[in-house]
């Protein structure tokens, strides 16, 4: 193969599975460069993080925008700049501030790494981000495909992607077939994405390819008559553009039932913030607990009540729904007028908050939408402005 790799690496015959070897790609590899670097010429995006070549604000970027969509990252982006505008400032930072402007942006340990990653620039780095690859790949919370973008982005320097945009073109360009997931269609992609990765104008290709996938060869129905890749494109001389990348078969994913507890006490409720380590880690919520299969919601809430040490009249008070990446959750909510402090663990911190405080809190997701609930609870319909931006959902 010309380019980086020589004849004989890992290519695969169109249309035919991972692992089916080809000595040479279809087409010239240096063209796939040379036309995207044209084409982002003319179309690239114009993103907040691309007005700079900071390191910091690119890695930023780049760790919000894993499982994350571009718009919903440009408004956190901008905000979580103005909170920490540098590395130094981040590193120096409560990881518990961090998560709070993290919140509601989802896939939390990003958050933690974030903060753990910053304080070891500082530590290790003398506060400049490592402009080596295998020095970035070692940063928490940041794999091959970020470090590449990084080293590519901010360095100018030839970093190897392969994100879900770039997984995507390449599968279509190549015309992999069969599960673009497996050890060997890996294996083969990143072959792919260094032999096309050019040693000039790395910065600008970087992002060309991931704007390519992003906004023309996109999941369904790609755009191939304005792609600039189209004549290169073994999956559109076949006709299975619209078939590959293949879709993974997928799990069926659960449902869990949880009870939560609205418990008023003198126009205050009772929220606790969760372990910083784990799934939600340092976000706040109300009193909850799992539903078993042996109980009703009513029970396991009336359980809970017990173990915090309060009394009161539990009453329904809806319910709400919400997905996490591995389950759904579907969280009965029950509201009650309480007296007395409540039993809690010194390890989980935890506050007695009237309804403008919640909603300065950072909730996780589920609980989030409970808030709109309270005034409803309280049999004040009129003061559902207390929350403003939360919506029930």
């Amino acid at each position: 193969m010309k380019g980086r790799h020589g004849r004989g690496e890992s290519l695969t015959r169109p249309g035919r599975p991972a692992g089916s070897p080809l000595p040479e790609p279809p087409f010239d590899p240096t063209e796939v460069a040379a036309r995207l670097l044209a084409w982002y010429g003319r179309c690239g995006r114009d993103l907040p993080w691309r007005h700079s070549r900071d390191p910091y604000r690119i890695w930023l970027s780049e760790i919000m925008l894993q499982q994350t969509t571009v718009a919903a990252v440009i408004p956190y982006f901008q905000r979580f700049l103005q909170h920490f505008p540098d590395v130094a400032t981040l590193a120096a930072a409560p990881v518990e501030d961090v998560i709070a402007q993290w919140a509601g942006l989802g896939y939390y340990s990003r958050a933690r790494n974030l903060h753990a990653a910053a304080q070891r620039v500082m530590a290790e780095h003398g506060g400049d981000f490592p402009a080596e690859l295998d020095a970035l790949q070692r940063l928490p919370g940041v794999g091959r495909s970020t470090a590449g973008a990084i080293y590519s982005i901010a360095f100018n320097r030839p970093g190897p992607i392969l994100d879900g945009n770039v997984r995507r073109v390449l599968c279509r360009l190549f015309a992999l077939d069969g599960d673009p997931r497996s050890t060997s269609a890996e294996k083969q992609l990143w072959l792919w994405a260094a032999a096309l990765t050019p040693e000039q104008h790395c910065h600008d290709y970087a992002q060309a390819s991931m704007d390519l996938g992003a906004t023309v060869c996109t999941p369904s129905a790609p755009a191939c008559p304005v792609c600039p890749l189209e004549t290169l494109c073994q999956a559109r001389k076949l006709g299975l553009e619209g078939e590959l990348p293949r879709a993974r078969t997928k799990k069926a994913i659960p449902t869990q039932t949880q009870v939560a507890l609205l418990l008023c006490r003198q126009g205050r409720f009772l929220v606790r913030r969760r372990p910083l380590s784990g799934m939600l880690g340092g976000l706040w919520e109300f009193p909850g607990r799992e539903v078993s299969a042996s109980e009703t919601p009513a029970a396991a809430a009336r359980d809970l009540l017990r173990q915090l040490g309060l009394e009161g009249e539990l009453i329904p008070a809806g319910a709400v729904r919400h997905a996490y990446s591995h389950f759904r959750l579907q969280l009965q909510l029950f509201f009650a007028l309480v007296d007395g402090p409540a039993a809690v663990g010194e390890e989980t911190p935890s506050a007695w908050l009237n309804p403008t405080e919640l909603g300065d809190l950072p909730f996780h997701g589920a609980h989030q939408k409970a808030l709109p609930l309270l005034p409803a609870a309280l049999g004040e319909p009129g003061e559902a402005n207390l929350f403003p931006g939360v919506t029930h959902a």
